[in-house]
């Protein structure tokens, strides 16, 4: 099992989380990192995974999706310098802890899981995806695993509708139809989330939908007699939310010579860290106890 780590999510969970008072001898905040080390020290302890990755994102405003779509996560406001910084020190550390640490200019963290999951699968590695993000649940096969971690807990395939209304493969379909308020897509106008599982359930799929636009009408939802005209009148909206929502399983990003394999944590470049955060001692004999796992 490979573990694929969708560190975005848990920077921002700590930024949020953890008191925003929380700085260093500069004034500078520290609780988005302080947050972060110690999710990612908890995991390491608790899983001791043979391999692993921790993917970031490095831009909101630029990726192959906004050459696609301008306005893909415009309605983001950019993050505060204050954040920026600790994003940086995140990756710092996570490289010191000895683990792949991945980003690209040109794709998101999803796609670069994407990859890995592709590739792991090719070796005959399932993935666990930890995550909160219900878009890279569309990554899930039967041998892989969703897992929120410290929230709803491991997720499996066949638990995937019960959270998010639809099959894995379906969900890049189900979000172009009903579109994605968070990364600003517009999917197709009036329908909602309900109608968008119906039209799945029913049909399978949204090419299948398009393919049988004169049966929309049998689909027990409201509306459903000018149901498939609206559907026929917005596919170019549908199509191109659908080049959005789906991820890039094969893209090209620089990697570290280990690969996914732990390499032993450089517990002077973590101290160092520490030092200049002012990061007292419990993260530190935490690093200890990760190093002794090596």
């Amino acid at each position: 099992m490979q573990y694929l780590i969708d560190a975005s999510v848990y920077v921002f969970r700590a930024h949020f989380s953890m008191p925003d008072d929380m700085v260093d001898d500069n004034g500078n905040p520290i609780n988005a990192l302080y947050g972060f080390c110690r999710f990612l020290g908890d995991f390491m302890e608790q899983v001791k995974p043979e391999y692993v990755a921790v993917l970031f994102d490095e831009s909101l405003s630029k990726s192959f999706r906004t050459e696609i779509y301008p306005e893909y996560k415009a309605n983001r406001d950019p993050a505060p310098p204050e954040l920026k910084r600790q994003f940086e020190q995140c990756r710092r550390f996570t490289r010191a802890l000895g683990l792949m640490e991945c980003g690209s200019p040109s794709y998101e963290a999803d796609d670069l899981i994407g990859t890995l999951v592709t590739e792991g699968r090719e070796k005959g590695r399932p993935s666990t995806i930890v995550t909160r993000d219900k878009d890279l649940a569309q990554l899930v096969s039967k041998d892989d695993v969703f897992w929120d971690f410290a929230g709803r807990g491991r997720i499996k395939y066949e638990q995937i509708p019960e959270y998010f209304g639809v099959w894995p493969e379906q969900i890049a379909d189900f979000l172009a139809l009903a579109g994605d308020a968070v990364d600003n897509i517009k999917g197709v106008p009036g329908v909602g989330k309900k109608t968008a599982t119906a039209l799945l359930q029913h049909f399978g799929s949204l090419e299948k939908v398009y393919d049988n636009l004169d049966k929309i009408h049998e689909v027990n939802v409201r509306g459903a007699k000018t149901l498939g005209e609206k559907l026929d009148t917005h596919k170019d909206s549908a199509m191109l939310a659908r080049e959005l929502t789906g991820l890039a399983c094969d893209a090209s990003f620089e990697r570290p010579k280990s690969g996914l394999r732990p390499v032993a944590p450089n517990l002077g470049e973590i101290n160092a860290l520490f030092d200049e955060a002012g990061i007292g001692q419990a993260l530190r004999r935490q690093a200890v106890r990760v190093s002794d796992l090596s």
